[in-house]
């Protein structure tokens, strides 16, 4: 009697017995390379094709697409880019490794969504889309918009590497379940976040900080339930260093003593939790894998493995300790970590901490009026890198006054037809601290999206581009 296999249908001997020129073993065989190979069973059952005699082989010959402008990335830098590009008129295509949008909000569930811009009309528009941030709807609210702009959207696509011609890329080529896929462009917006198509396409790239070259941690960003009505919500080391529970004590101290005596692991100094938009349910940002790169796979490895774990002590310790968390519980883990920080390309100008400080303003601004901290969680401790008065204070953000983002940021040296968008933009590493944001993220993709198409309508390189053109599409008068 057949026996019944886990992922076929339970009549699947029925439809064998249609194709006799299959034998069992090539039946087995066909059926073992699962979504790899096209199996005569599928043939079968829709009865409308002569049933081959051997299997098909393993994925296509290679499929092609060409368009205007392609966007590898779907988080908000390159949901936005490819929304302006498709809008002003391009033949627009988004690939994605995984099968969401929404990058590192709906896959690391990083939220709340944080930064501010000045006068943007998308990311204005792309907000009052997503609403409060849900990291199970998200992903839907952006394919909408890319849909109803006329986005060709690929999911399950990964990028692996450059079409070149000379100095100049002239597509990507990807991989998905079909195998191999040849991308050509004439325009390639590289919103991978960690400048994956840039860096192979040979644009110099600068990892972590001035003089030991680390990069700020990872963090697997979790969801708890069975949270008291009326908890209270410490969202940063400012609030957690101000609220106080019974007794007196601030929340800082009872962290810094936990992490101190081993109940937490020594990278944890700052429990942040944030009030999500359901009842009983909170997020949390505690969790700190230092030392790893995020563009090295046995590094992700130990990150993904090591933040979860972290994270098991961490909602043991505020059970004991944080009024209201009693009984709170993981709701849900992320699919994957979040990571901070990796390459950041090199390109015709270079944001510094100056240049935040000071609030400076540039005549090719892409963003206007970008604003948050200089958010350094620690390379090398816990808390944030900078401000740390002594061993008991985890440290603080420094303030910008609101900066620009100039044009030349986004287009990198040596390499043509190649444009960068999101936290692999040119900067520095205190720069790039306030700038890797997801809100900010999503400005710079509205940026460069808007720049490709008018490079492109125009005929003319991005560094060329009429900049006024670019400014009249992001910008509203007030």
């Amino acid at each position: 009697m057949a026996r019944h296999l886990d992922g076929l249908p339970r009549n699947w001997h029925k439809a064998a017995a249609m194709t006799p020129a299959l034998t069992r073993r090539q039946w087995f065989a066909t059926a073992a390379l699962g979504a790899f190979a096209v199996t005569p069973l599928a043939a079968a059952a829709a009865a409308t094709t002569a049933v081959p005699a051997t299997p098909a082989p393993v994925g296509p010959a290679g499929l092609t697409y060409d368009t205007d402008i392609l966007v590898c990335g779907g988080g908000p830098a390159g949901v936005a880019a490819a929304l302006n590009a498709a809008r002003l008129g391009c033949k627009t295509l988004l690939i994605e490794r995984y099968g969401r949008l929404g990058g590192m909000g709906v896959h690391a569930r990083v939220w709340p969504l944080m930064g501010r811009v000045a006068r943007n009309r998308l990311v204005r528009e792309i907000q009052r889309k997503v609403g409060n941030f849900d990291p199970e709807l998200a992903d839907l609210h952006y394919a909408d918009l890319l849909e109803q702009a006329g986005v060709k959207l690929l999911l399950h696509t990964w990028a692996t590497g450059p079409l070149l011609r000379g100095n100049r890329i002239t597509g990507v080529r990807a991989f998905s379940k079909q195998g191999t896929i040849t991308l050509n462009a004439k325009l390639v917006i590289d919103a991978t976040g960690d400048a994956d198509i840039a860096a192979a396409a040979g644009v110099p790239c600068d990892i972590g900080r001035e003089g030991d070259g680390l990069v700020q941690p990872m963090t697997i960003q979790f969801c708890v339930e069975g949270v008291a009505d009326g908890a209270r919500h410490c969202g940063g080391e400012e609030a957690a260093r101000g609220a106080k529970l019974a007794g007196g004590e601030t929340w800082e101290s009872v962290t810094t003593r936990a992490q101190k005596s081993g109940e937490l692991p020594p990278t944890v100094g700052v429990v942040r939790t944030y009030k999500m938009g359901r009842r009983g349910k909170a997020c949390v940002n505690a969790t700190q894998v230092n030392g790893l790169f995020g563009t090295n796979v046995e590094d992700l490895t130990r990150a993904e493995l090591d933040g979860r774990r972290q994270a098991v002590r961490v909602v043991a310790f505020m059970r004991k300790h944080l009024p209201g968390y009693e009984h709170c519980y993981i709701s849900h883990m992320p699919a994957v970590i979040g990571v901070r920080e990796t390459r950041r390309i090199r390109g015709l100008a270079q944001l510094t901490r100056a240049d935040l400080v000071a609030g400076r303003t540039w005549p090719d601004a892409i963003v206007r009026g970008a604003t948050f901290g200089i958010d350094i969680h620690n390379p090398a401790g816990s808390g944030q890198a900078e401000n740390r008065r002594d061993k008991s204070v985890q440290g603080s953000a420094a303030r910008v006054k609101p900066y620009d983002i100039p044009a030349r940021c986004v287009i990198p040296q040596n390499v043509d037809g190649l444009l960068v968008a999101g936290r692999c933009i040119s900067g520095t590493h205190e720069a790039h601290a306030s700038y890797r944001v997801q809100n900010i993220s999503m400005a710079i993709g509205a940026g460069v999206g808007a720049l490709a198409a008018t490079a492109l309508t125009d005929n003319t390189p991005p560094a060329s581009t009429d900049i006024a053109k670019v400014q009249k599409i992001l910008f509203t008068d007030a």
